[in-house]
């Protein structure tokens, strides 16, 4: 196990009507406030009207930068970045999933940086500064509620990097699971996958002695697969929802990581297919992180017999491990599909013809991943894989 410190800032507020208080904790942090979100609703909701309220009962001045699309742009940041500046705005509240905190996260970082606040996706700066942040959150998946990472796309070129600073974890997170209830069920599958994601790229690590993480790890699997079909089924389920939700946090609020080396290859090579074809990205993730597994399991057929037994309940085969690491693989797939997810390329009517080309901007600055790093054919052949 590697040293390691755990400090999360982020205050998590849980439960039904939390949304209210939004206002009493975000005057601790200043008196003008940007309020960023996506599109139309959580205006149609009444959860905008909510919030807004909230805020101005505790005194505080709004103003609005909305617009936010999955996988968010640069150009979006870019335009926040300014309008914080020239506003003087004292801190942002992310209301949204993911790609809303992310997009608030990148401008947080930015508003304080003297250049272009890409620098830091493109590795040539890092960031010592951020404005308070603080989230209401609408969709469990990406964990950025309570992480200090974000994922941004740069129209030119459509690149889309991810950036980790400690600065930008938020102060406070509101998490009521009755603002799910409305959510697409494919939009909450595509959430499940990607939380199932970020644990997948923790469990499998190359450093030995981790095994009480390895059992948090799976308890977490096993938490996701048993409720999934519950959420999605039955939509205002509030203890499937809630379940879902506290799970999404916990699966990427570094707890799970903490003394492992951890991966991160499948979001890398994920990160290729959302950019260009603007797929979900959870259904990104349900498509390439079987093909990884795939791809490497031969580096290490223990711990994806471990995988298989212990997350998915597969009878151990003592005479051909191989044939208990693929049950184990068709069973994620299988769990994929059955909440709705592609699992295959031309399932999101994504093309071949790009293959190639994706694996070179996957490894342009150096090799995927720390389980097995993996050069720009071995993404090629995870990339087929996912064609097969």
């Amino acid at each position: 196990m590697q040293n390691f410190t755990f400090s999360n800032i982020t205050k998590i507020v849980f439960g039904r009507g939390v949304e209210e208080r939004v206002g009493r904790e975000a005057a601790q942090y200043g008196r003008k406030v940007l309020l960023h979100y996506g599109g139309g609703h959580i205006v149609r909701s009444g959860l905008k009207a909510r919030v807004e309220a909230s805020l101005r009962e505790a005194g505080l001045e709004i103003i609005e930068l909305g617009g936010v699309q999955p996988n968010p742009r640069l150009s979006l940041v870019k335009e926040g970045i300014e309008l914080v500046r020239r506003e003087g705005i004292d801190l942002i509240l992310a209301v949204g999933g993911g790609s809303v905190i992310d997009s608030a996260k990148a401008i947080a970082i930015g508003v304080p940086y003297d250049g272009d606040v890409w620098d830091f996706f493109a590795g040539r700066a890092q960031a010592e500064e951020s404005l308070p942040l603080g989230v209401v959150l609408t969709i469990p998946a990406a964990g950025s509620e309570s992480s200090p990472s974000a994922v941004i796309t740069n129209e030119d070129g459509w690149l889309k990097r991810g950036y980790t600073a400690i600065v930008m974890r938020p102060k406070f997170a509101l998490l009521n699971p009755e603002l799910t209830f409305s959510l697409p069920a494919y939009q909450t599958a595509c959430g499940v996958a990607d939380m199932t994601a970020h644990i997948l790229e923790r469990y499998f690590t190359n450093e030995p002695d981790v095994g009480f993480s390895d059992q948090l790890c799976e308890a977490a699997l096993r938490g996701i697969i048993q409720e999934a079909p519950r959420a999605i089924a039955e939509p205002e389920d509030y203890g499937a929802r809630a379940n879902i939700m506290w799970a999404g946090t916990v699966a990427h609020n570094d707890l799970l990581g903490m003394g492992r080396i951890e991966d991160w290859a499948s979001h890398g090579i994920e990160h290729e297919l959302s950019a260009i074809y603007d797929t979900a990205h959870g259904a990104g993730l349900a498509i390439v992180f079987p093909a990884w597994m795939k791809y490497v399991y031969k580096h290490n057929p223990a711990r994806f017999v471990q995988f298989a037994v212990r997350v998915f309940g597969v009878e151990q085969d003592f005479f051909n491990p191989e044939r208990t690491i693929l049950e184990g693989i068709r069973c994620l797939e299988e769990f994929f599909r059955r909440i709705g997810l592609p699992v295959r390329l031309q399932e999101a009517d994504i093309p071949a013809d790009r293959l190639e080309e994706m694996a070179a901007k996957a490894t342009a600055d150096g090799p995927l991943g720390s389980f097995v790093p993996l050069e720009k054919d071995d993404v090629l052949a995870i990339y087929q894989l996912a064609n097969a």
